[in-house]
């Protein structure tokens, strides 16, 4: 006879960063709305249910951010996650501020210079044969983008870089954000007051010095909101987009004969893009914040309570994907909700697809077939973003 354990679910559990969906699947079927009375969170597994509350500001509310993480978690949030932690008008006020920069003019301008960055990255670890497709590539592009955009000189960008991944790094057995983190927090939020301060003065062609300018009814953004909606960019624009490229990379060399079709016809790349937005998508949950009661599944939520909206299960939701445990770069992705819904729908996702199909089709122009080190591979532990830290790769250049 079978036991089958009891269903537990904690994204600070490191067997969750290994494969969290077995137990998507699980809480789907079982308890859909799951309660994790230590931890004091709702958990919302099923794609109806979490699209319906990412639609829902009414009821669900931002104003505390998107992190579990007791040190990242309350009414100051906003002060590190920017229009993420809030709700509107405020919302509504930075979000139409801020989104001047990434409208899809704008995200189309980037497309040249993008692809000139990719291919200088490409260029020395295709030429050595074998390199960490994380740390010499993936790791680098969606850095340098957000870096020139918001202007961080190239001297620092390596260090910026050090400091988001330990941002998003968390330690076993502690439920928070680890010493560590918080020191990168401090000195990432130090070094931004600088940039600010001298833009302040002198005027550059970034987008700090363009956000300084702005202003709605003539009041414009102060100091603290634009060192806030930098500290959003390191992690929204740069560690989420590095996850997509080296998920797609994992994925593909883990299904030959899905891969086999963008080496074949680079116009294939938007799938493999798309595919592994919904397979196994950078951003794993969110969370929000019930205002007044709500009754989900049969299940009653007091208003108040923390509510997780667990996006990467929702992207295999049985309901919505046929077969959605199987990699297929030629299904329907159009339900995919890897950058949220409604009010509070990522507005770097135009500019995070872009730089994953410019770095993917250049890889596969020059790539005949690669291979991955399974035994090497290091993947990253983090609450809310899944991906890898290193993964080592040997390629066969056409």
């Amino acid at each position: 006879m079978t036991t089958v354990a009891p269903l537990t679910y904690s994204p600070y559990d490191y067997a969750i960063h290994e494969d969290p969906y077995p137990t998507y699947a699980r809480l789907r079927a079982e308890a859909p709305v799951f309660c994790n009375e230590d931890l004091d969170f709702f958990a919302f597994s099923r794609h109806a249910d979490v699209l319906a509350a990412f639609r829902d500001v009414d009821r669900y509310s931002n104003s505390y951010g998107v992190s579990l993480d007791p040190s990242a978690y309350g009414p100051d949030a906003h002060r590190a996650m920017s229009l993420l932690a809030m709700d509107p008008p405020r919302h509504t006020r930075m979000r139409s501020i801020a989104g001047k920069s990434f409208t899809p003019r704008r995200v189309a301008e980037m497309e040249a210079h993008i692809r000139e960055l990719a291919i200088r990255h490409l260029g020395p670890a295709l030429e050595a044969g074998r390199f960490d497709f994380v740390g010499d590539f993936a790791g680098r592009l969606p850095m340098d983008v957000i870096s020139e955009l918001v202007g961080v000189p190239p001297s620092d960008r390596a260090e910026v870089r050090r400091l988001a991944d330990l941002l998003v790094h968390r330690e076993e057995g502690i439920d928070d954000v680890p010493p560590e983190g918080v020191e990168a927090a401090l000195t990432l939020a130090g070094y931004y007051a600088d940039m600010v301060a001298d833009r302040r003065r002198h005027e550059r062609e970034d987008l700090t010095w363009s956000l300084l300018q702005q202003d709605i009814d003539g009041v414009g953004l102060t100091d603290d909101e634009v060192i806030s909606f930098l500290f959003l960019l390191v992690v929204a624009g740069n560690e989420t987009t590095t996850k997509l490229l080296s998920n797609a990379w994992l994925w593909g060399a883990r299904n030959r004969d899905q891969l086999a079709k963008p080496l074949a016809d680079p116009g294939r790349v938007p799938d493999w893009v798309e595919e592994t937005l919904r397979y196994d998508t950078s951003t794993q949950m969110l969370l929000r914040v019930t205002r007044q009661p709500v009754c989900v599944q049969g299940v009653d939520i007091e208003a108040g309570r923390r509510v997780l909206l667990l996006v990467g299960s929702a992207n295999r939701d049985e309901a919505v994907f046929e077969n959605p445990d199987v990699y297929d770069l030629d299904r329907d992705t159009q339900n995919l909700i890897s950058f949220g819904g409604g009010r509070h729908f990522c507005m770097g996702a135009a500019l995070a697809r872009m730089e994953a199909r410019i770095a993917l089709r250049e890889l596969v122009t020059r790539v005949k077939q690669y291979d991955i080190d399974e035994d090497g591979l290091v993947r990253v532990h983090s609450i809310n973003v899944r991906g890898l830290a290193v993964l080592p790769t040997t390629v066969t250049l056409r």
